[in-house]
């Protein structure tokens, strides 16, 4: 079994930054992508950063040049630095990966619990 946990949640003003963190743990072979979304009450979740294996970062149009995702591969990490918060930030964000698990090599999709991020003005 694979785990993900989302850290680094909380409330901020406007214009502030938080730093979130996605851990994943478990009998993980590789990790082939990884990414972040969020979604508000009512709405389809949102796909913020993606990081395919070997890649560079993909970002939703709403949050490029604010936001910056990165991967720690030795330790199976994935970061999400929010600069410039805004208060349509406003949402829970989860990690997502899909994952190679090292006892059948098969691949399969994991999702984190998520973290809330809220930005007042």
């Amino acid at each position: 079994q694979v785990q993900l946990v989302e850290s680094g949640g909380g409330l901020v003003q406007a214009g502030g930054s938080l730093r979130l963190s996605c851990a994943a743990s478990g009998s993980i072979f590789s990790i082939n992508y990884m990414g972040w979304y969020r979604q508000v009450p009512g709405k389809e979740r949102e796909r913020v950063a993606a990081i395919y294996s070997g890649g560079d970062p993909l970002y939703g149009d709403s949050v490029k040049g604010r936001f910056t995702a990165s991967r720690d591969n030795a330790n199976n990490m994935l970061y999400l630095q929010m600069n410039s918060l805004k208060p349509e930030d406003t949402a829970v964000y989860y990690c997502n990966a899909i994952v190679i698990w090292s006892l059948d090599r098969r691949e399969y999709e994991y999702w984190g619990q998520g973290t809330q991020v809220t930005v007042s003005s």
